[in-house]
């Protein structure tokens, strides 16, 4: 019974492996076939304990249409606005390599001060017409409530991209992390990325949470 129950493990394993390969090929498929136009990224901070009198944590998220940080990118910063030299808050940021050519900031400055806090996200990209739109959407929080899909982070750059093929979700997870009291932050996870065609269709979704920090 032991080695019949063994054998019928193991082929549940080997189909389930398999599975996930097979699914995995075709989202590479489908991605490599497809013009992929816009791509959203969801986040999740999970704070532990803030600190309102030191404007702690403070985290900084980055997202490029390139795969790379040699020309245009965004950063978006959570409870902090270094261009602004403003404590709390969130800013968007435009750079060009090592050179700020611009910034958004949304209006409430509160700072972070819930004990266990959940801040949500979702920090998008979209090619149209030479342009290439940044923007922040879907945020929610006890901090600032309700943010983003208002305008006030969103940001646009010529491009001559005609598609997002270069984007790659690794440059966003190596690049974002706590940039200050990172003992403050309970866990940082990019939670699902998704891309998107020309009409808007939903190409394909990795919903695999990858951690960017975690205590």
């Amino acid at each position: 019974m032991l080695v019949q129950f063994a054998a019928t493990l193991r082929c549940w394993y080997v189909r389930f492996f398999l599975t996930i390969l097979i699914v995995t090929a075709f989202s590479s498929v489908a991605l490599a076939q497809t013009t992929v136009v816009r791509v959203e990224e969801d986040w999740e901070l999970v704070v532990a304990t803030p600190d309102p009198g030191s404007d702690s944590p403070q985290v900084t998220c980055v997202i490029s249409p390139y795969g790379n940080l040699d020309s245009y990118y965004a950063t978006f910063e959570i409870n902090h606005q270094s261009e602004a030299f403003d404590a709390g808050g969130l800013q968007l940021q435009i750079w060009q390599g090592e050179s700020l050519i611009g910034d958004k900031g949304y209006p409430n400055h509160n700072i972070l001060s819930t004990d266990g806090e959940t801040v949500a996200w979702t920090q998008s990209l979209e090619i149209r017409d030479g342009v290439v739109t940044f923007e922040i959407t879907n945020g929610s929080s006890s901090t600032w409530g309700t943010f983003g899909g208002q305008g006030y982070l969103k940001a646009m750059v010529p491009t001559e991209l005609g598609s997002l093929g270069s984007y790659s979700p690794s440059i966003s997870t190596q690049e974002t992390g706590v940039s200050y009291a990172s003992n403050r932050v309970s866990s940082l996870t990019l939670k699902a990325v998704r891309y998107y065609d020309e009409e808007g269709k939903l190409i394909s979704e990795d919903s695999a949470p990858k951690v960017v920090h975690s205590l």
